[in-house]
């Protein structure tokens, strides 16, 4: 992976992701379904790219999932851990409303106090 001519590199086609990671790209696709961090970005015409940190990532479940030894879901985890990844925890809808009517009040306060303001000449 750590070759000169994919050092430079930001991005990468799926297409170039399979070739080097020797996986078809429809396993890579399955795997964008089951790790949920794994998120290629679309360019404008919809072709998806990776970043290096998603080859590596893919590099590495594959490493995981060949030990035989390791499902999945530890092969998620493992990941998780190993990339400083976590998951977010969900936010209570009652909680995320009542934050978001908090910042409405306070912006919708800030605007008034901006009006009330007296105009420099």
């Amino acid at each position: 992976m750590n070759t000169p001519k994919t050092q430079n590199k930001l991005f990468y086609k799926i297409e170039e992701v399979s070739r080097l990671v020797k996986l078809d790209k429809e396993t890579i696709e399955h795997w964008e379904k089951e790790f949920p961090f794994l998120q290629p970005a679309t360019t404008g015409n919809g072709q998806k790219i990776f970043r290096v940190k998603d080859v590596e990532m893919i590099q590495r479940i594959k490493d995981l999932l060949d030990q035989k030894s390791v499902t999945l879901a530890g092969a998620r985890r493992r990941i998780e851990e190993e990339f400083g990844l976590k998951p977010t925890p969900p936010v209570h809808p009652e909680r995320l409303v009542k934050t978001l009517r908090q910042v409405r009040d306070q912006l919708q306060d800030l605007a008034q106090s901006l009006e009330n303001r007296p105009k420099k000449t």
